[in-house]
C-alpha cells in the first residue's frame, strides 16, 4: 500500500510483517522519530533514534530508510520533511511501534 505525504511523494506503507522481513534481510535502516525517552522505554531492536523535534532529513544515514513512531502520525510528518528536503526514503511503518507490538513482534524495553 502507498500513501501520499501531501508533498507529492508516495512512500511505501510497511506492515509490521513486511518490515520484520526487510529488517531480517538487512534491506532497510529503521529510524524511530519518537523522542529519546520514548525510544529508551520501548523500541524495535536496531532502530536508530532521530526525534521529530530535532529531525533533519539531511542527517539521516544513507540507505533504504523506513521511519516509525508510536502510531504513524509523526513518521508521516517526518516523511513530509524528507520529501520537502529532497531526501528519498523507502516508507514508514503503518501503525508505528503499537502495530508492531500488536502483531506479536519483539519490543526491547528499558
Amino acid at each position: 500500500m502507498l500513501f501520499s505525504t501531501g508533498a507529492k511523494t508516495e512512500l511505501r506503507d510497511f506492515t509490521p510483517e513486511e518490515l520484520e522481513a526487510a529488517l531480517a534481510k538487512g534491506d532497510v535502516i529503521l529510524v524511530d522519530v519518537r523522542e529519546h525517552p520514548e525510544h529508551d522505554a520501548a523500541r524495535i531492536e536496531g532502530a536508530l533514534c532521530y526525534p521529530l523535534s530535532t529531525f533533519d532529513p539531511q542527517a539521516l544515514p544513507e540507505g533504504n530508510i523506513v521511519l516509525h513512531c508510536g502510531v504513524g502520525r509523526r513518521s508521516a510528518m517526518a516523511a513530509e520533511q524528507c520529501a520537502k528536503a529532497g531526501v528519498k526514503i523507502a516508507g514508514h511503518l503503518a501503525g508505528g511501534i503499537n502495530a508492531w507490538a500488536q502483531a506479536g513482534l519483539p519490543v526491547t524495553r528499558g
